[in-house]
Protein backbone atom coordinates (compact mmCIF):
# COMPACT_ATOMS: atom_id res chain seq x y z
CA UNK A 1 0.00 0.00 0.00
CA UNK A 2 1.48 3.27 -1.15
CA UNK A 3 1.28 6.12 2.04
CA UNK A 4 2.19 9.70 1.47
CA UNK A 5 3.13 11.91 4.07
CA UNK A 6 1.25 15.41 4.67
CA UNK A 7 4.32 17.11 4.12
CA UNK A 8 4.17 15.33 0.55
CA UNK A 9 0.34 15.83 -0.21
CA UNK A 10 0.96 19.09 0.67
CA UNK A 11 3.42 19.45 -1.98
CA UNK A 12 1.34 17.53 -4.63
CA UNK A 13 -2.01 20.05 -3.77
CA UNK A 14 0.62 23.27 -3.56
CA UNK A 15 1.75 22.40 -6.72
CA UNK A 16 -1.65 21.86 -8.60
CA UNK A 17 -1.16 17.89 -9.47
CA UNK A 18 -4.16 15.48 -10.77
CA UNK A 19 -4.80 13.84 -7.47
CA UNK A 20 -8.33 13.48 -5.57
CA UNK A 21 -8.78 13.59 -2.13
CA UNK A 22 -11.69 11.44 -0.23
CA UNK A 23 -12.48 11.95 3.38
CA UNK A 24 -13.60 8.96 4.69
CA UNK A 25 -14.63 9.77 8.01
CA UNK A 26 -17.92 10.58 9.41
CA UNK A 27 -20.00 13.69 8.81
CA UNK A 28 -19.33 14.86 12.30
CA UNK A 29 -15.61 15.20 12.00
CA UNK A 30 -15.44 16.26 8.05
CA UNK A 31 -17.70 19.40 9.85
CA UNK A 32 -15.06 20.18 12.33
CA UNK A 33 -12.08 19.96 9.89
CA UNK A 34 -10.93 19.06 6.60
CA UNK A 35 -8.88 19.80 3.60
CA UNK A 36 -11.02 19.22 0.62
CA UNK A 37 -11.74 16.24 -1.22
CA UNK A 38 -15.06 14.85 -1.74
CA UNK A 39 -16.66 12.90 1.05
CA UNK A 40 -17.35 9.08 0.93
CA UNK A 41 -17.91 7.74 5.10
CA UNK A 42 -16.49 4.56 4.93
CA UNK A 43 -19.69 2.68 5.35
CA UNK A 44 -21.06 3.91 2.15
CA UNK A 45 -18.08 3.04 -0.07
CA UNK A 46 -19.10 -0.44 -0.94
CA UNK A 47 -22.71 1.64 -2.51
CA UNK A 48 -20.21 4.60 -3.72
CA UNK A 49 -17.35 2.55 -6.26
CA UNK A 50 -18.20 4.32 -9.19
CA UNK A 51 -17.39 7.68 -7.44
CA UNK A 52 -13.70 6.38 -7.22
CA UNK A 53 -11.78 6.76 -10.04
CA UNK A 54 -9.30 4.14 -11.36
CA UNK A 55 -7.41 6.41 -13.53
CA UNK A 56 -5.92 8.66 -11.32
CA UNK A 57 -4.02 9.26 -8.57
CA UNK A 58 -6.81 8.69 -5.16
CA UNK A 59 -5.52 9.98 -1.57
CA UNK A 60 -7.66 8.51 1.20
CA UNK A 61 -7.98 10.12 4.66
CA UNK A 62 -9.05 9.91 7.91
CA UNK A 63 -8.53 11.32 11.62
CA UNK A 64 -5.15 8.16 12.28
CA UNK A 65 -4.66 7.11 8.83
CA UNK A 66 -6.07 3.53 10.57
CA UNK A 67 -10.04 3.60 8.80
CA UNK A 68 -8.38 4.37 5.39
CA UNK A 69 -5.82 1.64 5.71
CA UNK A 70 -8.67 -0.38 6.07
CA UNK A 71 -10.80 0.40 3.69
CA UNK A 72 -7.62 0.88 0.99
CA UNK A 73 -7.16 -2.80 1.89
CA UNK A 74 -10.85 -4.03 0.78
CA UNK A 75 -11.09 -2.13 -2.58
CA UNK A 76 -7.66 -3.06 -3.42
CA UNK A 77 -8.97 -6.60 -3.71
CA UNK A 78 -11.68 -5.30 -5.70
CA UNK A 79 -9.29 -4.00 -8.42
CA UNK A 80 -8.23 -0.41 -7.66
CA UNK A 81 -4.13 -0.08 -7.76
CA UNK A 82 -4.10 4.03 -7.54
CA UNK A 83 -4.96 4.42 -3.71
CA UNK A 84 -2.58 6.04 -1.11
CA UNK A 85 -2.70 6.50 2.48
CA UNK A 86 -2.58 9.46 4.12
CA UNK A 87 -0.38 8.63 6.76
CA UNK A 88 -1.56 9.54 10.19
CA UNK A 89 -4.47 10.88 8.99
CA UNK A 90 -5.79 14.46 9.97
CA UNK A 91 -4.57 14.10 13.21
CA UNK A 92 -0.68 14.11 11.43
CA UNK A 93 -1.67 17.16 8.83
CA UNK A 94 -2.92 19.26 11.53
CA UNK A 95 -0.20 18.86 13.98
CA UNK A 96 2.03 20.30 11.46
CA UNK A 97 -0.52 22.73 9.12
Amino acid sequence: MQQLTPQELKEKLDSNADVLLIDIREDWEREEYNIGGIHIPMGEIPARLADIPKDKEVVLYCEKGIRSTIAIQRLETLGFQNLINLSGGMKAWKSIF
